[in-house]
């Protein structure tokens, strides 16, 4: 039994929820009485709500996100329904902002907004003060009960942004199985110093970072438990080179077969203090993510983005010509004033520079962003659902921009998946738009499947076969082998029976050490390694 319980839905159970942890850490001499629980989005709600109660806990913290609000207010009414005096706390970044339009709000007793590491603890102590809680066990240096009664809490209470020095750190409560067998996140900051205007960072301006010394002593202790994989959140790990440095030697001080490094970064800063140390990783041990967003520089403007794009693209050749580092990089589609054929002309830049990943995201209203100040001029029209995706603008339809979604799938499954990495560019063979020729074969499959999830390897590389041997007109025989050796670098060997009668050569040998421990990084890092 807990007399709170933080919990969340997670996307998947690969992540291991960093704001849960935080708050945990920071619950003083209350942490005792507290459990965490997580949850994942394809759980029902109603066997969520069954664990939570199982518990019997006088107050549960529930943290909100863009992918969880739907299932998370299906929970908190089921909660609410079953104990009418269970106290529930929301927070997260989803219930931060435009409170009052929101199911889940009003279905809560209480919403922290912003940054809420130190403000939960304080509200659990209030709750106590005006009798909701036993006072049992809380007197303490940190958390003290008066014995004068609290002012009755208001239902939005604001977190002042905490400072890193106020906080406890929460790797401590990264177990041995989140160690084993979950991606850990950390971070060195938090904020960020831009006000590119369809994130929420714009709104989190000041950027603070943790004392490095204690920041290090902490991945010491995660790499003295076997800890593997490192993902960075912060918004922008090499704004300050010192600190992005310092970091990078550490880890590479200490690296270890299997070890995995994720951050985002800046795409125009990369002076030669990080690009020398960079490029004395192994290779597929870093991923950077790096957005790009728009490579339209009147679009970039109007939202309020800023950078160099020709530094950007020296940084790129550099990172794929002289270092191990995979690159995952952003584009959005829908932003105000982006045409199709600009978004296109972008995107065939950036395949010019070599990332291993196109992230081809869509836009999405996110809670609070100064976004919608767009809406009138150029007809911006979300999803009044989550994700909130546009559904149009002035300058694409909402027919087209269906289009540009299930392109933007297909991509996932096609370009970014590893699957495909020989194949892939026999889509746009003999010198075409790679955006025009993925365009035509997006629209193909489609017609074809008439379905964008839940497509089978076998019938998507069987499609893939006829659409380039059909349309495109390639020989059978060349896209034949080449799809081979793509399958094999997955580390398949059944042969598909579509292939079997244009199949003249052996096969490749598989790669021996494939350094990158995740999937789609190791497929890429071997499409290398067999062509180099």
């Amino acid at each position: 039994m807990s007399d709170i319980v933080l919990a969340t839905l997670n996307a998947k159970y690969l992540h291991a929820s960093f704001g849960l942890r935080y708050l945990l850490a920071n619950l003083g001499p209350l942490q005792p009485r507290a459990s965490l629980l997580e949850f994942d989005i394809n759980q029902r709600p109603v066997d969520i709500a069954e664990a939570l109660l199982a518990l019997n806990p006088r107050i549960i913290g529930l943290g909100v996100y863009i992918w969880n609000v739907a299932p998370t207010t299906e929970v908190v009414a089921t909660l609410k329904r079953i104990r009418p005096d269970l106290i529930v706390i929301l927070g997260g970044p989803e219930v931060s902002h435009e409170t009052g339009q929101q199911e889940i709000v009003r279905l809560a007793d209480h919403v922290i907004t912003g940054e809420a590491d130190l403000k939960f603890a304080e509200v659990c102590v209030q709750l106590l003060r005006n009798g909701r809680l036993p006072e049992a066990q809380l007197k303490s240096e940190t958390l003290s009960v008066s014995d004068k009664p609290a002012p009755r809490l208001p239902k939005i209470i604001p977190a002042p942004l905490p400072d890193f020095a106020q906080l406890a750190l929460p790797y401590d409560l990264y177990d041995a199985q989140d160690i084993a067998h979950r991606i850990l996140y950390v971070e060195a900051s938090r904020g960020c110093p831009f006000s590119c205007e369809f994130c929420l960072s714009a709104l989190d301006v000041p950027v603070r970072a943790v004392e490095l010394p204690t920041m290090l002593d902490a991945m010491q202790k995660l790499l003295d438990r076997g800890a593997k994989q490192f993902k960075f959140v912060d918004r922008t790990f090499n704004l300050s080179v010192p600190t992005s440095r310092a970091i990078l030697e550490f880890f590479l001080a200490r690296h270890q077969p299997g070890n995995f490094y994720h951050f985002e970064m800046i795409p125009d800063r990369l002076p030669e203090a990080l690009r020398e140390i960079i490029a004395k990783f192994p290779a597929g041990t870093l991923q950077f993510e790096v957005g790009i967003q728009t490579f339209n520089p009147q679009v970039a403007g109007l939202i309020s983005r800023r950078q160099d794009y020709a530094r950007l693209a020296d940084n790129f050749r550099f990172l794929r010509a002289n270092t191990g580092v995979h690159l995952h990089a952003d584009l959005i589609v829908g932003l105000p004033g982006e045409t199709v054929e600009s978004f296109g002309a972008g995107f065939d830049q950036l395949i010019a520079l070599r990332p291993q990943e196109i992230q081809v995201g869509i836009l999405k209203r996110l809670r609070g962003t100064p976004i919608v100040r767009h809406d009138t001029e150029w007809q911006m029209v979300y999803n009044a659902h989550p994700p909130y995706e546009i559904l149009k603008t002035s300058l694409i339809d909402f027919a087209t921009m269906q289009t540009l979604r299930r392109f933007a799938r297909y991509w996932d499954l096609v370009g970014n998946s590893g699957n495909f990495v020989e194949t892939m560019p026999l889509i746009w063979s003999g010198g075409a738009s790679p955006f025009h020729s993925f365009l035509q074969w997006s629209r193909w499959l489609h017609t074809r499947i008439r379905r964008t999830d839940a497509i089978a390897l076998a019938r998507l590389m069987e499609s893939l076969f006829v659409f380039l041997t059909d349309e495109v007109k390639l020989p059978p025989g060349v896209v034949a082998e080449t799809m081979w050796r793509d399958y094999q670098r997955g580390g398949r060997h059944d042969q598909p029976e579509f292939l079997r009668d244009f199949l003249t050569t052996p096969a490749p040998p598989r790669a021996r050490h494939r350094v990158a421990p995740l999937r789609r990084q190791a497929r890429h890092l071997a499409a290398v390694e067999t062509t180099s």
